[in-house]
């Protein structure tokens, strides 16, 4: 596919881009579906499967960058994501209305407690990078990459503890938080596929991980020969378009959680998807047949830590409650677009 000439190589990615957002689109309420009948949530194992669902065009883009030597692309569209995905609560708050901004709106502090566990993962992945490669176990995986797996299970645990058995109560007045999961039925709008049966779901998640694998591995043919021609750096171009093509089902599912009124849900589904996202570090490893953390780089680091400001700044307005809106953002949109504007401008500085 990369023998391509240009124009054909930009179609090619642009239609892989569309089957992805499509197929995430998909996949996102199917889960939603056989989490609501199954109820894979309740256990540590179907959280697992969810969230690894949730996270499936990062995870084929991942597995076919590592599987071609393509380290810096993975590492890039990893943590640039966590970055890229954060901001679609810019999008989220701009569908909540013209009055109250997103975060007063939230109206829970366990979206707090993931944004919490995103810092923890992404700390890891910032210590991990200035290990030394012999410190790698068996010369492939990082102490790091497993830490940071660690660290997301027993995060999930704790955050699913208190969300089922919480020893406090907070009094947020105004707000609207919405559902406090998924699986709950919606009092107006139906559950996604609700005339079918669980057989058919079964199939149409089937389906729909099945294109999004193909179009992932897509995605990264495509872009790693896009962006070698036009002389972008791997970390820029995975952490920019590839994370932006990638972030176009939490960008659908995100308006739509907000537009049903669930504004913890969106919130908690970003920072969720951000705080496993990173956990694929280990399958990198594993596929690549090295550690990926210790070759992230500046660039990465530069982005890891701009995903972690951007993910406070949020945490921050949930707790503070900003209340009126500026141009349909709340206060702490605009700063993020503040902060966003300048992490990209000196990414592209120290490239």
């Amino acid at each position: 596919m990369s023998a391509l000439a240009t124009p054909w190589l930009a179609i090619v990615f642009a239609v892989c881009v569309g089957l992805t957002w499509i197929a995430g689109i998909r996949l996102a309420k199917t889960t939603d579906a056989l989490d609501a009948r199954l109820g894979l949530g309740e256990e540590l194992g179907g959280i697992i499967l969810l969230a690894g669902a949730g996270t499936l065009p990062e995870l084929a883009i991942t597995v076919a960058a590592a599987a071609a030597g393509h380290l810096d692309l993975a590492a890039g569209n990893l943590i640039g994501g966590i970055t890229v995905q954060t901001m679609v609560l810019v999008l989220c708050d701009m569908a909540a209305g013209r009055e109250r901004p997103l975060t007063y709106l939230v109206g829970a502090l366990t979206p707090v407690l993931e944004g919490l566990l995103v810092v923890l993962v992404v700390s890891g992945v910032l210590m991990g990078s200035l290990l030394k490669r012999s410190t790698a176990i068996g010369g492939v995986v990082s102490p790091a990459s497993i830490a940071i797996v660690v660290v997301w299970l027993f995060g999930v645990f704790v955050i699913n503890r208190v969300r089922k058995k919480p020893r406090w109560s907070v009094t947020m007045p105004g707000s609207r938080p919405g559902r406090r999961h998924r699986r709950d039925p919606h009092p107006q709008a139906p559950h996604p596929f609700k005339q079918l049966s669980t057989a058919q779901v079964l199939g149409i998640f089937a389906a729909a991980c099945a294109v999004t694998l193909v179009a992932g591995v897509g995605l990264e043919i495509t872009g790693n020969a896009l962006a070698d021609r036009a002389g972008i750096n791997g970390v820029i171009f995975g952490a920019t378009v590839l994370a932006t093509a990638t972030a176009l089902p939490e960008i659908s599912s995100g308006i739509a959680a907000v537009r049903l009124g669930d504004n913890a849900l969106a919130l908690g589904d970003i920072f969720g998807g951000n705080a496993f996202q990173v956990c694929l570090f280990l399958l990198a490893d594993l596929i690549a047949g090295k550690p990926v953390l210790p070759l992230a780089g500046r660039l990465n680091s530069w982005l890891a830590s701009l995903g972690v400001a951007l993910t406070a700044i949020y945490a921050i307005g949930v707790v503070g409650r900003p209340y009126r809106c500026i141009a349909r953002l709340g206060p702490d949109s605009l700063i993020a677009l503040g902060v966003f504007a300048l992490g990209i401008a000196g990414m592209l500085a120290l490239a």
